[in-house]
């Protein structure tokens, strides 16, 4: 589904944006839910953008709204629960959060962070650092500690991603280059 997305999106833009236009593509797509940084590592790989520099943007994008998740997402969404039209989405992003903090609980009670961070570290769309920040909200967890776990999550999501996408051998070489 990822590598759809991403396809579907590096098609939209095309590819001659130049380098810095490619490099904004990858952050744009790693800010999405869904997408975050498996989509931008994804549609690096289809621009011929270097592994390195490409994991750091896609990084970055996908880092920059977990702390605004993380303090604000309860907020919002008591907020938009009080207009009847936004009632279907709060109680979909509350269940499918609360079915994902239910699963952590169940599997994790004692190292829940641990948890968080496998569950974000699984490169499956639905299970990065946005869905984990709203579990982590969901679960009241301290947001220093969840920040700490998603981030080190999301980096172990990047080189699983990044060794699909570019081949280990490539992602083995990149890293010491």
């Amino acid at each position: 589904m990822s590598e759809t997305l991403a396809n579907a999106i590096v098609g939209f833009f095309g590819t001659d944006g130049g380098t810095l236009g490619n490099y904004l593509i990858i952050f744009g797509i790693s800010l999405l839910p869904i997408l975050e940084l498996r989509g931008g590592l994804i549609a690096a790989y289809l621009l011929g953008l270097p592994l390195i520099p490409s994991m750091i943007v896609c990084y970055i994008g996908n880092m920059i709204p977990v702390p605004f998740i993380l303090i604000f997402i309860k907020k919002i969404l008591n907020f938009m629960g009080r207009f009847k039209i936004f009632e279907k989405l709060v109680n979909w992003v509350q269940h499918r959060g609360e079915k994902k903090a239910d699963e952590m609980k169940k599997r994790q009670s004692k190292f829940e962070e641990w948890g968080l961070m496998a569950f974000v570290a699984i490169p499956l769309p639905g299970t990065g650092g946005w869905t984990g920040s709203l579990v982590a909200a969901l679960l009241d967890m301290d947001n220093k500690k969840a920040f700490k776990v998603i981030a080190v999550g999301v980096a172990v999501a990047g080189i699983i991603v990044a060794a699909l996408s570019y081949g280990l051998v490539d992602v083995i070489v990149g890293l010491f280059k």
